[in-house]
């Protein structure tokens, strides 16, 4: 059943009574309902409100009858707040009564967000299938693996059957390829009763280019600002307060009929809002009222390149108050670390220094000056602690932004594989995965479309040719509007794993299941952790500890064994892993098994492999 409390104001709502369809379209002087199905069959006008808002309520209209909006203009459109697009984003909508469906997740209160233990999810790539569905299937294996939650690239609605997401112009409709808003409302249940929460991309910086007929209705478009995408969106100008509730709207849905525990906002930079409390800062509130109503751990969680803590400030500190943000920096500054990349923003990246800097605070770039932005970048963290930061070795962007979308697993040999895990996720932050980076997967993740409009899908292709600053390719970019390219992109969760992905793979559970059982690893405030480095050996180390119990991980992305000096706290320190021993196809272990340190501390040498890391731990 739908949360009570909470009831989606426009669109098409079911009642006792009938259906009511409500809609806000202030360039038309009048309206009405096409009911193109079912016993209610007809055209009916609708009733002027005030402010441009037209409703009626139409007796009879059931869950499952197809329906457009028709304006002045004689045109007729589909519903902006569609719940379902079941023939396309060009088709009618279908009235959804969520009411039938039957949750069996009572009970679920979310997680804390210091367990939260990200696995990123294309729902197209996933599985073969490519359904909400058949993700369902494979919800053991990732219990197995020691993720907590699950996030979900965007649904809303796009183009064709096959797409990233963010091309998405019905916001409120699960994309119907997928399976559909059941389809969707059956996998959080299912997720939700292994154990899992589950987060979903949200898209509220833009519309997709194809199927948005949005400006026939109202002004939800403004030229005062533009995106990388288009046009943007009317948050701050004359008519913006329905446009800002569209969105607010938006992420109570997901919360009250679909059970989320989250939303990720893509790209929040390019959200344009001058207004004294802006969407962001409403989203904030919005989120966080449902949380108090319903009793549920629901976060907020933002993507963005900028470095601004104001993200996660407290409106008491002018900040928007959101959860957590993803943190770009930690991944650049490890990825260029162990590749040698330097194209692109990763320009700006490559040295020892950044990577220790982004493990002690987040943020490699806090106001010093970028030569590939030209000008000064961000801003401190402010000793924010580390579960408001998610990072990453991979996530869509970073592997599909790439001219041939290709995973690190692609080029980087196993001990370096295995270095970029730990980094992860024994780093005092969330860590996040993208799907099949946990067993090497090799299939590449292409950017890919299915836009029905030729001229709109050679525009995409050639803008495509131009934008990629990384990677290399032989032979062309893959097409994004080929079948093929969409299919390339498919990984294999689902069959057994040998050899070197077989390793991998359990080399991610143990890095996981050393985050669950050694407390230390669950310390996040960064009086409570030591950050420190030997720059020119390239060795990290990291010590992070409670009254009883300490861990150090060193971290070597030197390309030699080399020996070096250890300083330890008092206690009795056991190694727990070291990625060079034998089981995980190393040269064998270097570093003492166990060291015994005095009242006083103790000073040892150690010896550790290239690429590698060694974790001990200690009661102390």
């Amino acid at each position: 059943m739908v949360a009570s409390g909470w009831r989606m104001e426009s669109g098409a709502t079911v009642l006792e009574e009938g259906v009511q369809f409500r809609l806000w379209a202030p360039k038309s002087k009048a309206a009405s309902v096409l009911i193109l199905s079912g016993k209610a069959a007809g055209t009916v006008p609708m009733q002027p409100e005030g402010k441009g808002y037209y409703s009626v309520t139409v007796p009879g209209v059931m869950d499952g009858d197809r329906y457009l909006f028709q304006l002045e203009s004689g045109k007729a459109y589909p519903d902006p707040f569609s719940r379902h697009q079941p023939d396309g984003v060009h088709e009618s909508s279908q009235v959804v009564d969520p009411g039938l469906f039957t949750w069996t997740d009572e009970g679920w209160q979310g997680i804390p967000l210091v367990d939260y233990r990200i696995y990123e999810i294309h729902v197209g790539t996933f599985t073969r299938e490519g359904t909400f569905e058949a993700v369902i299937e494979h919800l053991d294996y990732l219990v197995e693996l020691g993720v907590s939650a699950v996030e979900l690239m965007p649904v809303s609605q796009c183009p064709g059957t096959r797409n990233w997401g963010y091309d998405g112009v019905y916001h409120f409709a699960p994309q119907h390829s997928y399976g559909g808003p059941d389809g969707l409302r059956r996998l959080v249940n299912a997720c939700h009763r292994k154990g899992l929460a589950v987060l979903l991309d949200v898209v509220y910086n833009h519309f997709g280019p194809e199927g948005c007929y949005l400006d026939e209705f109202g002004p939800y478009f403004t030229d005062k600002y533009r995106t990388p995408w288009g046009r943007a969106v009317n948050l701050d100008g004359a008519d913006s307060d329905p446009v800002l509730e569209y969105f607010l709207s938006n992420a109570g849905y997901w919360i009250n009929e679909f059970h989320f525990d989250g939303l990720r906002l893509d790209a929040v930079d390019w959200i344009f809002d001058q207004t004294p409390k802006p969407l962001l800062r409403r989203l904030a509130d919005e989120v966080h009222r449902h949380r108090e109503r319903l009793g549920r751990r629901i976060y907020l969680f933002a993507e963005n390149d900028t470095n601004d803590v104001r993200l996660i400030n407290s409106p008491e500190k002018c900040g928007f108050g959101l959860d957590a943000q993803w943190c770009d920096n930690f991944h650049h500054a490890l990825r260029a670390l162990l590749t040698g990349e330097t194209t692109g923003y990763y320009e700006d990246f490559g040295q020892f220094a950044q990577l220790q800097k982004a493990f002690s605070e987040a943020f490699v770039y806090t106001g010093e000056y970028s030569r590939y932005r030209r000008r000064r970048h961000g801003g401190p963290t402010e000793r924010h602690p580390g579960f408001q930061f998610v990072v990453f070795s991979q996530n869509h962007d970073q592997v599909g932004n790439r001219k041939c979308g290709d995973r690190l697993s692609a080029t980087l040999p196993l001990n370096q594989l295995l270095l970029a895990a730990s980094a992860v996720i024994l780093s005092p932050y969330l860590p996040l995965l993208f799907m099949g980076e946990e067993y090497g997967e090799r299939a590449p993740f292409h950017y890919f479309i299915d836009h029905g409009d030729p001229e709109l899908a050679e525009q995409v292709r050639k803008g495509k040719q131009e934008e990629h600053p990384s990677g290399v390719c032989e032979g062309e970019i893959p097409d994004p509007s080929a079948e093929e390219t969409y299919l390339e992109s498919k990984v294999n969760v689902g069959t057994p794993k040998e050899g070197e992905q077989a390793v991998i793979l359990a080399f991610y559970k143990k890095l996981f299941s050393l985050r669950s059982s050694l407390p230390a690893l669950r310390v996040f405030q960064r009086d409570g952790m030591e950050v420190s480095g030997l720059p020119e050996q390239k060795v990290l180390f990291l010590r992070r500890w409670t009254e009883a119990d300490a861990v150090l991980c060193l971290f070597s992305f030197s390309n030699i064994q080399q020996e070096v000096p250890l300083s330890l706290p008092a206690g009795s320190w056991e190694r727990v892993l070291e990625s060079s021993a034998l089981e995980w196809r190393g040269p064998g272990e270097e570093a003492p098994e166990r060291i015994e340190a005095g009242n006083g501390g103790h000073q040892e040498t150690v010896r550790i492999n290239p690429f590698s890391v060694v974790v001990y731990s200690a009661k102390l």
